[in-house]
């Protein structure tokens, strides 16, 4: 086992695992943020998003030891005080129906519109392609997704 020492939603935590450990069972297992779900176990889903420096990953394929020093961002982490705009857009729309892909989803999101602040449909749709929603709410998240980028402009 290895110790190794990130920064998770803005916090130093240090956490000693095996080397091939997914982040996603770090997350759940070892700090209790259970807001990242366990969906498929092979980054196809997207239950598991978080942001990795910003940028939005599947942890349940991300080892440990290629994390040192990362800077994570989870679900629970994604505003301090209030909710964030995109989470502001889903509950404003009645998105989740079981709510087990929401975090992920919400996770895609947030990192896509950092990076696309003023998206078109077919934008949001390719952004949003490979987070698999079993209650096919693809069409509130769509919109959800616009709603939001108009809440951050």
């Amino acid at each position: 086992m290895a110790s190794y020492n990130l920064k998770i939603n803005g916090k130093a935590v240090a956490v000693t695992v095996d080397d091939d450990t997914p982040l996603l069972w770090v997350l759940r297992d070892e700090l209790n943020l259970v807001g990242t779900k366990f969906g498929c176990g092979i980054a196809q889903c997207g239950a598991c998003t978080v942001h990795l420096d910003g940028t939005a990953v599947r942890s349940c394929s991300i080892p440990m030891a290629s994390l040192e020093g990362a800077n994570i961002t989870t679900i629970e982490g994604l505003s301090d005080d209030k909710l964030h705009p995109v989470q502001e857009a889903w509950k404003e729309l009645d998105v989740p129906q079981c709510g087990y892909c929401q975090a992920g989803q919400i996770m895609t999101a947030t990192s896509f519109l950092k990076q696309n602040p003023n998206p078109n449909t077919e934008q949001i749709r390719t952004a949003m392609n490979g987070n698999l929603c079993r209650c096919a709410s693809y069409n509130r998240i769509e919109k959800a997704v616009a709603l939001a980028a108009k809440k951050m402009s």
